[in-house]
């Protein structure tokens, strides 16, 4: 046994970072249990997406330490971990959507194989059932499954993150870091890509970090809201609560978009 859903997933202590002499964010400390969606709020430069970076391991924290309840091992130091072990964590028990989706995609390959790969990450070696899960999970994400073998140029902006979507849920993972998800898209594609997410992460019980400018997005998606100013969080709780109200003045002034974000 490697714990209880009542064991924190990640636990986030003191966390840390400075580009040089620029903080990008200073003692970040919390827990995120399994099936919990965390957003993540602030000002452009509030530190949200330095934050999301250091946690998801793709930037190395300048101080404290993040770590994360395996399956085999219990608690493990995500940054003592050797490379090899973080990248594979990264390829099959996490999933990171971008904001670009040209981030998260391998443009050059169909987008079953872009779903496919995923699959062979954690073993899967049977092409029959590969072809069969990407088809499924085309489907899942509201894609047409008879351009499983179209490139994802081809695609529009919305169905490049929904493909994106399909590629890091379809191994079941129990985080998922999103960075925006549905920034740049229309207001009814973001709509649509929101019931998707929401539906999607909510049946698989997925763990959910959600980095955000977009207080309807968080509001829709999290259970527990951070809001963060100059790389601090200075307000943290029930995200309706937050944002019904709001206590600090910082907060406030976000909820009542008197800041730009």
């Amino acid at each position: 046994m490697t714990g209880s859903v009542r064991d924190p997933l990640l636990q986030v202590r003191d966390l840390t970072h400075h580009y040089g002499r620029h903080l990008g964010c200073r003692d970040v400390s919390f827990d995120l249990h399994p099936g919990e969606i965390l957003g993540i709020v602030g000002e452009s430069g509030s530190g949200k997406t330095t934050l999301l970076k250091c946690v998801s391991g793709q930037l190395q924290p300048t101080d404290g330490s993040v770590s994360y309840r395996t399956r085999d091992l219990g608690p493990v130091d995500v940054y003592g971990m050797s490379e090899a072990r973080r990248r594979l964590l990264m390829r099959t028990d996490w999933g990171i959507v971008y904001q670009n989706a040209r981030d998260g995609l391998r443009m050059k390959v169909s987008a079953g194989a872009n779903v496919g790969e995923r699959l062979m990450a954690i073993g899967d070696r049977h092409y029959g059932h590969i072809r069969s899960e990407a088809v499924d999970w085309l489907e899942r994400v509201e894609m047409d499954m008879g351009r499983i073998d179209d490139m994802p140029g081809t695609f529009s902006g919305g169905m490049q993150q929904r493909l994106q979507i399909a590629r890091n849920l379809v191994t079941k993972p129990r985080l998922v870091f999103m960075d925006e998800p549905t920034s740049g898209l229309d207001v009814s594609v973001q709509a649509r890509l929101l019931d998707l997410i929401r539906g999607l992460v909510g049946s698989l019980g997925i763990a959910c970090i959600v980095v955000t400018h977009d207080l309807g997005v968080v509001r829709l998606l999290s259970h527990r809201l951070m809001v963060m100013k100059g790389g601090q969080v200075v307000e943290h709780g029930l995200t309706d609560q937050v944002l019904d109200d709001p206590q600090h003045p910082y907060t406030q002034l976000l909820v009542s978009s008197i800041l730009p974000v």
